[in-house]
């Protein structure tokens, strides 16, 4: 009988330690997992200005996650966080849209792409071709489109192009469902 009990004893050892561990990973994650969405929301919001340097009241929608923008009490435009798949990892860019046609323009707030090839998305040459351009016409060239993708680096402008214009017309007609 004790040396049975010698052969459970660690094992029982190593199973209380992995349920510990994992009871505390898990809190750990519901903990911090509300302050990155806090975080992440308020660099949305920070971002805001940006797109639309007149704002001066906005109201989020949590149920299709979009900002309704205002400026003198008039909408002036809605925007979103939009998220997609690059070369190396996701690429979250807040897109604003002037109405339900137009952006009036987008900024990449993360993304994980090759140092010095597909991080060049960030650049303003690349996202300034955004602006003003019918949600329609979000493409490459090539395609159809107004975009010129950027040389080596076409699976990330690709990424970027598809998300803004995917989640647009996704989040146009969640706007117009709810309007």
């Amino acid at each position: 009988m004790a040396n049975m009990l010698r052969k459970i004893h660690p094992i029982m050892f190593v199973t209380l330690v992995v349920l510990i561990s994992v009871t505390l990973l898990v809190f750990t994650e519901t903990l911090t997992s509300a302050v990155l969405e806090e975080r992440r929301q308020q660099q949305i919001v920070d971002e805001l200005g940006n797109i639309f340097p007149e704002i001066d009241n906005f109201v989020y929608n949590e149920e299709i996650e979009v900002f309704t923008l205002y400026a003198g009490g008039v909408t002036i435009g809605y925007a979103f966080l939009a998220i997609g798949a690059g070369y190396v990892g996701d690429i979250a860019i807040v897109v604003g849209l002037e109405d339900s046609e137009t952006v009036k323009g987008i900024i990449i707030i993360s993304q994980q792409e090759t140092p010095g090839i597909g991080d060049r998305i960030t650049g303003g040459g690349f996202i300034s071709q955004f602006a003003g351009l019918s949600i329609n016409a979000v493409n490459f060239k090539q395609d159809g489109g107004q975009i010129d993708g950027i040389t080596m680096a076409t699976i990330s402008s690709k990424a970027v192009i598809d998300t803004v214009r995917d989640t647009a017309i996704e989040k146009v007609k969640q706007i117009e469902g709810v309007e």
